[in-house]
């Protein structure tokens, strides 16, 4: 018997032995398949890269590939004894929520011979911070798949020796570069799979336009509709929230350009409003961008029954300290009414930068506001592209229909918002952005109003009418 019938026969005698609820053997059959995932797993090419929109299945094909190749069984390539790779997420916080997740989803236990953590329990891997798997290859050895993040920095990326990279969402270009050089000597493979939200990022020139003409290069786009699994009413349901631009990348998995204004849905006619008294019930949190030199933003957010979200005051100033700022958002939250904790202090989103002691402070932002009276949240998601989309959302939703509204006294954060541009690079321009960081936090927390509609009180009621007079009116002069 050859190298090759014998290899052949192992990987047959291996499927036989899968147990009824083993979720790789399940992947991709049956009478509905993936036809694109299949595709992707079919391609001889070392460079492969999956652009595809949120919930279409892409992720799916990088786990699966990384477990195909660690256990030896792909049923396209030629399989290796042993195998060393990496899964690269953006962070350590995605790692854990996704790529780690769908590696140990295909992963059986009996497969795994020893896991080691960077933080959490071994016993518990999904809750907490793989390093790296060792897992049973098929033909004896043993397999390391090693989880690493962008967060890191391109040094943490130098030295290894790799027979492939799987890259869950669009690297820096230098981490990109790096892990090249990486699965050089192994002449080893490199696939990405991610949702094209940064615009004509280098990705864009690299892959999807192959401007080296290499050949070992392939992509593909995958859309909601080429995902069997998906709901039909669920795909249309979440169209009709969205933007042209931003379907164009979240369902069909398109590259658009950006450019010009980062909001040009903000309509000052619109989304401008003269204050009015906020019911106590739509009081909803402060959130905070705690600068210190530069500018300290802090705005009060309510959201009344519908989901609507109104920015009622604003405090905006530079080179205070915390103790200064501190009274400032308590003399204004008196003035407002603004609702307190049990213990009678404020609650406040903070960006999660304030928990770092500084040299002139032995005390963190988030510590010294608590000193004041203040008790901020530094858990905020501070991813930036989601984040611009999400406001994108509620300046106009896919009806045409605003459910932001701002105070015209927080003239800042208008300022901000009219002057907000895309940089050459990519992204928008880091400057006056302050107002707009925190609002993003803050509409980033799903805020609602969970008090039921059928409790609105006859003043709830007329209040609610007031203020649809007033839009009515600014509308017409």
């Amino acid at each position: 018997m050859s190298q090759l019938e014998e290899m052949l026969l192992l990987i047959e005698n291996e499927i036989k032995r899968r147990k009824k609820f083993n979720h790789l053997a399940a992947y991709n059959t049956g009478k509905i398949v993936h036809q694109k995932q299949l595709d992707f797993h079919k391609c001889p090419k070392r460079n492969r890269w999956v652009f595809g929109g949120n919930r279409s299945g892409k992720s799916e094909c990088g786990a699966v590939e990384v477990v195909y190749m660690a256990r030896g069984v792909h049923p396209f390539r030629e399989n290796k004894k042993d195998t060393i790779g990496w899964v690269v997420s953006l962070s350590r916080q995605v790692q854990r929520d996704v790529a780690q997740q769908k590696i140990l989803h295909y992963l059986q236990p009996s497969w795994i011979e020893k896991i080691v953590m960077s933080s959490g329990r071994a016993d518990s891997p999904e809750s907490g911070i793989i390093d790296f798997i060792l897992v049973k290859n098929i033909f004896g050895g043993l397999s390391k798949i090693g989880f690493k993040s962008c967060d890191q920095g391109r040094d943490k990326f130098q030295g290894a020796s790799l027979d492939y990279v799987w890259f869950d969402e669009e690297p820096p270009f230098d981490i990109y570069r790096e892990c090249q050089m990486r699965v050089f000597d192994r002449q080893g493979d490199i696939f990405g799979t991610m949702t094209p939200l940064k615009g004509l990022t280098w990705v864009y020139d690299e892959i999807y336009l192959n401007s080296h003409h290499s050949q070992e290069v392939w992509c593909e786009h995958i859309s909601w509709e080429d995902n069997p699994y998906l709901s039909k009413s669920e795909i249309e349901f979440l169209s009709s929230t969205m933007s042209e631009e931003e379907l164009e990348s979240r369902k069909y998995g398109l590259f658009t350009a950006l450019g010009g204004l980062v909001y040009p849905e903000f309509d000052e006619n619109v989304h401008v409003i003269e204050p009015f008294d906020v019911p106590e019930e739509w009081q909803d949190t402060i959130s905070i961008d705690p600068g210190l030199n530069n500018p300290l933003s802090a705005h009060w957010y309510a959201v009344d029954y519908d989901g609507n979200v109104y920015v009622v005051a604003e405090h905006f100033e530079a080179k205070k300290d915390v103790e200064y700022h501190a009274n400032r958002i308590k003399e204004i939250s008196d003035r407002l009414n603004w609702h307190r904790q049990s213990n009678g202090m404020l609650g406040a989103l903070i960006d999660s930068a304030a928990q770092q002691r500084t040299l002139a402070s032995s005390k963190s932002v988030v510590e010294l506001f608590y000193d004041n009276g203040i008790l901020t949240n530094p858990k905020v998601n501070k991813d930036m592209f989601s984040g611009i989309s999400t406001v994108k959302r509620y300046l106009k939703d896919g009806e045409g229909k605003a459910h932001l509204f701002i105070f015209k006294n927080c003239s800042n954060l208008i300022r901000e918002l009219k002057a907000y541009w895309w940089s050459d690079q990519d992204s928008p321009i880091k400057k006056d952005d302050h107002s707009l960081d925190e609002m993003r936090y803050y509409l980033m927390s799903k805020p609602s109003n969970k008090k039921a509609k059928e409790e609105k009180g006859i003043i709830e009621k007329d209040k609610e009418r007031l203020i649809r007079r007033l839009r009515t009116q600014k509308r017409k002069f």
